[in-house]
């Protein structure tokens, strides 16, 4: 059994601001029942919008922390169905379909496929529209596009006592 060495299997940050819950923790959480994911989005002129999926669920680490995601409800735009099934990539434990370590070019963990169409865990550019070597910012693809980094983003799950997906 391998061990994450960085802060996204634990959580990091402040509870009352910027925080990760951590990757044991959402994982213990999300396998105690049916739940769903409410994504909210905010970008940097106050425009608010999001994305909920009829499901969500985060395997073992054994599984790297795999997503599991249901069926998509919002006006964001689905920038996540093309995570799923994928493993939690971070610096040190590259499990993308990318040849190269899709951690490394977006700075951040996530459960990157052949690296992001969503990057929340990336660079916070202040004011939106960003110029890097690499779609590095908090995006989400199908609003506002890889290259503008959110204002404000907010992942809430809550028990779902229906089962579809």
């Amino acid at each position: 059994m391998f061990t994450y060495r960085c802060a996204p299997q634990q959580g990091f940050g402040n509870i009352d601001g910027e925080y990760w819950l951590g990757l044991e923790n959402i994982y213990w959480l999300t396998n105690q029942g049916t739940y769903k994911l409410l994504i909210m989005l905010e970008d940097w002129s106050g425009r608010k919008v999001f994305a909920e999926y009829a499901s969500f669920r985060v395997e073992s680490e054994a599984d790297h922390y795999k997503l599991r995601v249901g069926r998509y409800h919002g006006n964001a735009g689905d920038s996540l169905t093309w995570h799923n099934g994928k493993h939690f990539t971070t610096l040190d434990r590259d499990h993308d379909a990318y040849t190269g370590n899709c951690a490394h070019y977006q700075k951040g963990g996530w459960w990157y496929n052949s690296c992001a169409h969503s990057n929340l865990n990336g660079v916070w550019y202040r004011g939106g529209h960003y110029r890097s070597r690499y779609q590095d910012g908090v995006y989400w693809a199908e609003f506002r596009g890889g290259a503008y980094s959110l204002k404000k983003v907010v992942m809430m799950i809550r028990p779902n006592p229906n089962t579809f997906h």
